[in-house]
């Protein structure tokens, strides 16, 4: 054997034994990165809130790394688009469970999808955490309600409803009231949990009842029998666009300072209250989360999302995925191990402080954690309280 020969084997026998050394070398790299998935709209009409939600995932990612990761390893997230879309969801929880093996899904924004992700993370023993959806059957249906590996860290449309109600009755002294809201499952939904808690107030009572199209602009007849009723306020869940509408025709028909909006349909904007400032004046909102929240811990999440992202102002959805992230990494914390049962049984018992204050998870797995009850005072809105409620679930 020539010394050329001798030498060329040489070197591959080191290539070789190299080549195996980074092989065997990989598993462990792999293994300080923790992957989780993160399902939310990132293309479509609801787009903008999928963007919002996984600039605060991701933030929330960078601040819990750079204290050490969770046990030990890098946090990091992998993105599927839902579109808004249940079956766009249902494929993208499918790669996320059999392709990437993710334990712990975050998603998402919109209750269609994430009801349509809910059974595939039961089968697949994944933890799925809300951030976003508000529709009540979620977590109807979690917990004792059935799918054990689900959890909503985010208020439904029964809580602002309840929240909201009590708010009007017992610190307001609203007892009458009428009902005008948009015409679809999120309005007459409003107003059927608005009824589900009205016996809790005996003297308060609704005296008409009305729902307007998306399309509607001539709201005078309705408040006309509003104003002859005597309710003292209106209950509206509604459109933002149709909200300035009414407030004109209220002021037209002389109700300004007589009758006042109570629910959700963006009363506290600029915008809004501009159309007419004497009608919105007294006017009644609940909020998960602003950023005017005075909390220390918001307030530093508003200024450090804002350096990220080039001074972009965070919206709800980017809060509610920035505090959702937190509280896994907590639950992870508490549990001492990476395992999704073990996060599962720590994220049912745990107890962490929000920005938005005290979080714990009933037996439905659904956060009780506060609301912001908004008031519009002298033309600008007023943050009155943070305000829980606990659910009546169906027997």
């Amino acid at each position: 054997m020539s010394t050329r020969t001798i030498v060329r084997r040489a070197l591959l026998a080191a290539c070789g034994a190299a080549a195996l050394t980074a092989m065997t070398a990989l598993p462990a790299t792999a293994q300080e990165v923790y992957k989780i998935g993160l399902v939310s709209p990132l293309s479509g009409a609801n787009a903008r809130y999928g963007a919002f939600a996984n600039k605060g995932a991701n933030l929330a990612a960078k601040e819990i790394n750079a204290a050490g990761g969770v046990q030990g390893r890098k946090l990091e997230f992998v993105s599927g688009d839902s579109q808004c879309v249940p079956a766009e969801g249902v494929s993208a929880t499918k790669r996320m469970i059999s392709f990437d093996k993710l334990p712990i899904i975050i998603g998402d924004i919109c209750s269609s999808v994430t009801l349509a992700m809910q059974p595939l993370a039961e089968e697949a023993g994944v933890l799925l955490v809300n951030a976003a959806s508000s529709n009540p059957m979620i977590t109807y249906k979690a917990g004792v309600g059935g799918f054990k590996w689900t959890f909503r860290n985010y208020p439904t449309d029964e809580g602002r409803a309840a929240i909201v109600l009590e708010h009007a009755v017992k610190n307001r002294g609203l007892k009458t009231f009428a009902v005008l809201s948009v015409d679809s499952d999120y309005g007459r939904g409003a107003i059927n949990f608005t009824k589900k808690y009205l016996p809790r107030y005996p003297d308060a009572k609704i005296l008409s009842e009305d729902y307007y199209k998306d399309s509607e602009t001539d709201f005078r007849p309705v408040l006309s029998k509003i104003r002859n009723s005597g309710a003292q306020a209106i209950l509206m869940y509604g459109q933002a666009d149709t909200t300035p509408i009414v407030a004109r025709q209220m002021l037209e028909m002389g109700l300004a300072g007589k009758v006042v909006l109570v629910g959700n349909g963006e009363f506290n904007t600029a915008k809004t209250i501009a159309a007419a400032p004497s009608v919105l004046n007294g006017s009644i909102e609940a909020a998960a989360w602003l950023p005017e929240w005075t909390s220390a811990r918001s307030q530093k999440f508003v200024d450090d999302y804002k350096k990220a992202y080039g001074g972009e102002m965070p919206n709800n959805h980017a809060y509610t995925h920035w505090e959702t992230t937190h509280l896994v990494a907590a639950a992870i914390k508490a549990a001492a191990s990476l395992k999704p049962e073990d996060v599962r049984n720590a994220l049912a018992k745990i107890k962490y402080d929000s920005a938005m204050g005290p979080v714990t998870f009933d037996d439905h797995h659904q956060a009780v954690l506060p609301m912001v009850l908004l008031e519009v005072a002298d033309g600008k809105p007023v943050i009155r309280s943070a305000i829980a409620v606990k659910v009546d679930y169906p027997k």
